[in-house]
């Protein structure tokens, strides 16, 4: 439930060796293994083993894994410093991210992080205190002692505009995720409004007609997303679109929110909450209130934590590829690395219902 951004190669100077630390290697008692003994190993030619460190594609997988299997026994290391003086790139990638203690941005900056090693990049991490211009700016100034290829903004909230982080970029190359649906931006999203419609169409086929919401934060892009979506599908179905609760992506958010629900006195026969841990604390408000589930009231709930099969009942809810998304910003990223004149677009992945056993027919 969040967005990611994603900045690239700084055109910051290169770090001499200095900068790295002390160069000597007297107090090493073994030889270091060079890109010849890998090479040797793996049964390879240098410039193979250079393509494997580099993260280039057009190496076979024999020889790829010969190559891995080699580097790990020899255990090298490249030398970082000088690759970056002969390919002007680093290797390196920035995180700068927004809310890493909920699930959604969690996920999405361990995606990114899997997907970047496995194409030979390390990454800095950097967590905001909040999205405002200033703020980001001084993420930025606390990473530019670092040669980076990339920065990757993971922003889901209001605050600082595309044309901000467009400029505090510098003409770095950069990926967004998980901003707004639409935007002509470098970005990678899941459809959160396609995602919701989803979810309530499923509550209305089942014959619900009184269905109440609980909202993420509506500072968040992707509770906006949704909280639109719920209103639209009950709207064009003649249904009160009214009972409506923001909560807070906890599951004592979520708890609090039921509870305001249930005690404003309007009936509903259906629950649609904006994420998998605000439905586990309406899921406890509502059988605490004598309210059974899904007898009494449908639950569904959004991302497919991966808890959520196991509540009681097992939760309804709609499924967020996160590793999808971590893997297609890396690939454009990497792309845009590559090749700078890639046209900017958006990537909209697409999520899916997962029905279990917290809803059931009217």
């Amino acid at each position: 439930m969040v967005s990611l951004c994603i900045c690239y190669r700084s055109q910051l100077s290169i770090m001499t060796p200095s900068k790295f630390g002390p160069t000597s290697n007297a107090h090493h008692k073994h030889k270091k293994a060079t890109i010849r003994d890998v090479a040797e190993r793996a049964d390879v030619s240098p410039q193979t083993v250079s393509r494997v460190i580099n993260g280039y594609t057009h190496v076979s997988k024999k020889a790829r894994l010969r190559v891995q299997r080699a580097i790990e026994e020899l255990n090298y290391r490249p030398n970082r410093a000088a690759q970056s003086l002969v390919t002007r790139q680093s290797r390196i990638l920035a995180v700068i991210t927004f809310g890493a203690t909920h699930y959604g941005p969690a996920q999405m900056v361990a995606n990114v992080q899997t997907e970047a090693r496995a194409r030979g990049y390390n990454l800095i991490l950097s967590n905001l205190s909040s999205t405002e211009k200033d703020e980001i700016r001084k993420a930025m100034e606390s990473i530019s002692g670092s040669l980076v290829d990339g920065l990757v903004f993971i922003t889901p909230v209001e605050g600082a505009s595309y044309a901000d982080l467009a400029a505090l970029c510098r003409g770095v190359p950069y990926v967004q995720i998980d901003v707004e649906l639409g935007v002509q931006q470098p970005s990678v999203v899941i459809d959160q409004r396609m995602g919701y419609r989803l979810a309530t169409e499923h509550l209305i086929t089942l014959g619900h007609q009184q269905i109440a919401h609980i909202s993420g934060p509506l500072n968040w892009f992707g509770a906006q997303a949704r909280l639109s979506a719920w209103q639209e599908v009950m709207q064009a179905n003649g249904y009160d679109s009214s009972l409506t609760v923001e909560g807070d992506w906890t599951p004592a958010g979520g708890y609090r929110a039921a509870l305001q629900l249930l005690e404003s006195g309007q009936p509903f026969t259906a629950l649609a909450v904006g994420n998998d841990h605000m439905a586990l604390g309406a899921l406890h408000a509502l059988r605490q209130q004598g309210k059974h589930v899904p007898e009494d009231v449908s639950v569904v709930g959004f991302d497919d934590i991966p808890e959520a099969a196991y509540f009681a009942p097992p939760l309804t809810t709609v499924r967020q590829d996160f590793g999808a998304l971590g893997k297609q910003s890396v690939e454009y990223l990497v792309s845009l690395i590559n090749k700078p004149e890639t046209p900017p677009h958006q990537r909209v992945l697409m999520p899916q219902l997962v029905v279990r056993e917290s809803t059931r027919p009217r």
